[in-house]
């Protein structure tokens, strides 16, 4: 791999892993104050409704939304840089290097929402979450990885760097297919107007950010108001960011100046506001009930099934080749770690439901899935070989 990938790998792994830390402290605050003598104010302030006008229209939500629709398109944003460089110049630019990734992105997304189908066919209210365990937060794995130091080959991180930017893919189809609803002709055609824009700017490869974010900007208003879900503009301006203009590199340069910001304050302040569901009352029975257990086990279940098990079956049908420095308890790890759905799981129940009660069972999915598939990765990658095995 050439020295500046090697190098761009390095640095975004130690941004995602402090990170990820990060994100469980806001998680755990969260907890915290959702069951404090605060937690009033906690859910009231992320109820209270803020109102931004220009001549007449505007927006009209809660800070909650605002959270979720207009921050996490920032989030989204840096997903698409990635995606576009990972396909342009890194992991997943040749067949060789994405081959098993894909296969086991692949398998650890469809087994855990089958999974999830199953558990859940006699209730079909709850069938519009099938997507919610098919998610990995890269952010919250590398965390995990990052507390296991140097017995984690950087071999294994850039693997399961790859199969979340492949389920990244796979989660932004998903919400553009599944999730976008009362869809604004209107609105649609000027967001198409702005995109249109973009993509000029960004092949007269215009080296200056600002007219990026200015029509990034205009676009996401249009997204936001056509019922496509706001998040997506953030995918969408991501990719008429080009990746070379003249001697610069604009899309590397906004990604390294964007990863801070997210890694640091938009991913944990979106955890401070998802993740505080109350289980005031809740009996561990409740984790039974069809919607928790289908997240749980397709996080836990699926994800190993998924990812171990279809790389394991590509690599004895030499279609993939596993990296020598890497052994299959390695994979089984990161097929563990890869089932802490959180930051994303969590959204795309907030796009599947908008009854509280069915809201607050899927977090309780999330966090019990999450925090077993955690601690069994962890202990499982803490006693791994560091070479592959000759056997």
């Amino acid at each position: 791999m050439p020295t500046r990938i090697t190098e761009s790998l390095r640095e975004f792994l130690k941004d995602e892993s402090a990170g990820g830390i990060v994100l469980m402290i806001a998680a755990a605050a969260a907890l915290v104050g959702a069951h404090s003598p605060l937690a009033g104010g906690y859910f009231g302030m992320l109820n209270t409704q803020l109102v931004l006008t220009f001549g007449g229209t505007g927006i009209d939500k809660p800070l909650l939304l605002w959270i979720n629709d207009g921050l996490m398109a920032l989030f989204f944003f840096l997903i698409g840089l990635e995606v576009k460089r990972e396909v342009l110049d890194g992991q997943l630019s040749s067949w060789k290097q994405a081959s098993l990734p894909l296969v086991a992105a692949i398998g650890g997304m469809a087994v855990p929402a089958l999974i999830f189908v199953g558990i859940n066919a006699d209730t079909p209210e709850n069938l519009r979450g099938w997507a919610i365990p098919a998610a990995t937060d890269i952010a919250f794995a590398l965390g995990i990885l990052a507390l296991l130091g140097k017995r984690v080959p950087v071999a294994l991180k850039a693997f399961l760097l790859a199969v979340a930017v492949i389920d990244d893919i796979g989660a932004i189809a998903v919400i553009a297919l599944f999730y976008s609803e009362n869809i604004k002709p209107d609105m649609l055609a000027a967001a198409a107007v702005m995109l249109t824009a973009l993509i000029i700017v960004g092949r007269a490869k215009v080296a200056y950010t600002w007219p990026y974010v200015i029509l990034g900007i205009i676009l996401w208003y249009f997204v936001l108001k056509s019922g496509v879900h706001a998040t997506l503009a953030g995918v969408a301006a991501a990719m008429a960011i080009p990746l070379t203009a003249g001697d610069q590199r604009p899309l590397e340069r906004m990604e390294h100046a964007l990863h801070p910001w997210i890694a640091f304050v938009v991913v944990p302040i979106f955890a401070f506001a998802n993740a505080g569901v109350s289980l005031v009352g809740v009996s561990p029975a409740a984790l039974l009930a069809p919607l928790p257990l289908g997240i749980a086990l397709g996080l836990l279940i699926g994800k190993q099934i998924g990812i171990l098990g279809l790389s394991w079956l590509a690599v004895k049908a030499k279609i993939s080749a596993l990296p020598d420095s890497l052994t299959w308890r390695h994979i089984h790890g990161v097929s563990l770690i890869a089932g802490i759905g959180f930051t994303m799981s969590l959204f795309i129940g907030n796009l599947a439901f908008s009854d509280q009660a069915q809201i607050d069972m899927v977090k309780l999915g999330v966090l019990s899935g999450s925090l077993v598939s955690a601690l069994l990765g962890y202990a499982l990658l803490r006693i791994a070989p560091p070479a592959k095995s000759t056997d």
